[in-house]
């Protein structure tokens, strides 16, 4: 193995670290509707637990609703309770052959506790790339110890792994900033 492959290797992981990030967000509601909000919600669908969005089709209907449309109208009290107790802090109200979700307005005090936790996710996802940077660096150690390559090989190859690092940081950083005032938007 090479230092490129140990570096492509590095960024393809980090990348799959702000990924992460990213979808980890979209489940934390915002003051406005987003059908993956309901991503995670699992549906007892003949006794497997199946994502609702294999059972159902999501919309968002205005700014402050979403509409769930199962393809089987037997569906509609399962998805109901499903929905209920995903823990989202959702009341669906079930018509005849959809499901409306309103989605009531986010208070001050809630706004920041979901500010809380999207800071404790964006440092999980620098702990996670950090973790990374030094898998990375120790593969390049091993390396010099076996006489792969050389001490000036390695120090470069050290402080190329700490810029990727850094980029990657920020961009976490970037994406934590860009929900926080998502979520103190009123």
């Amino acid at each position: 193995m090479s230092i490129q492959d140990i570096k492509k290797d590095a960024e393809t992981r980090m990348k799959k670290s702000i990924e992460s990030l990213k979808g980890e967000l979209t489940r934390l509601r915002t003051g406005r509707a987003s059908a993956g909000l309901l991503d995670h919600v699992m549906i007892d669908y003949y006794n497997a637990p199946t994502p609702l969005a294999q059972v159902a089709s999501v919309s968002v209907a205005d700014a402050r609703s979403l509409v769930v449309t199962p393809w089987e109208k037997n569906l509609i009290p399962k998805i109901d309770k499903a929905i209920r107790d995903a823990g989202l802090g959702l009341n669906p109200v079930a018509g005849s052959d959809n499901i409306r979700v309103p989605l009531p307005a986010l208070s001050e005090e809630r706004r920041k506790e979901m500010v809380k936790v999207v800071r404790q996710e964006g440092e999980g996802a620098r702990v996670a790339i950090r973790n990374i940077r030094r898998d990375s660096i120790s593969q390049v150690k091993d390396l010099h110890k076996q006489k792969l390559i050389s001490e000036d090989e390695e120090r470069q190859a050290e402080e190329a792994f700490q810029k990727l690092t850094d980029r990657f940081v920020d961009e976490v950083d970037a994406v934590v900033e860009a929900k926080e005032a998502d979520l103190m938007e009123v």
